[in-house]
């Protein structure tokens, strides 16, 4: 009996460590924090929910949404980051993760231009976090369409 106890145990343990060790995924949970976004980031590949390709035009007033396929998003624990794209553009950001609505995180994001401090910035972008985590993350932009919300959807993976 006292084998049998020791070896649940044992068992019990082991299994507790795998399970603390295992990379963590949200979906679009507030389970997420703000540390998961930090690092450098390239954008994998960008598709459309309930919209068709052609139908969004221009994303966060700088391009087509297939332009930011390749991008590169430096996101700093501090805020600031960047991110440039395929052609060498470039757009300074102040980013922040609101958790606020636990079943439905956002990340967003405002442009910082030369002179501009980001808490005199008004304006910006917020985009839905529908995973994050074990070194992807997808993040989707709201679109109204016909009294419809449909999404740009952006897949990253961590570099």
């Amino acid at each position: 009996m006292k084998k049998i106890v020791q070896i649940t145990f044992a068992f019990l343990a082991l299994a507790f460590i795998l399970q603390a060790c295992s990379t963590t995924k949200t979906s679009g949970s507030a389970s997420a924090s703000r540390g998961t976004f930090v690092g450098t980031w390239t954008i994998t590949n960008v598709t459309y929910e309930g919209l068709v390709a052609n139908a969004v035009q221009d994303v966060f007033n700088q391009a087509k949404p297939a332009d930011f396929v390749n991008s590169v998003w430096k996101l700093t624990n501090s805020g600031n980051g960047m991110y440039t794209l395929q052609n060498g553009t470039s757009q300074t950001i102040f980013w922040s993760f609101n958790n606020a609505d636990k079943a439905n995180p956002m990340f967003q994001f405002k442009k910082i231009f030369e002179g501009d401090k980001a808490k005199n910035v008004t304006e910006g972008y917020q985009l839905k976090v529908a995973q994050a985590g074990g070194g992807t993350m997808t993040l989707k932009t709201p679109v109204i369409m016909n009294n419809n919300t449909a999404y740009v959807v952006y897949t990253f993976t961590k570099n």
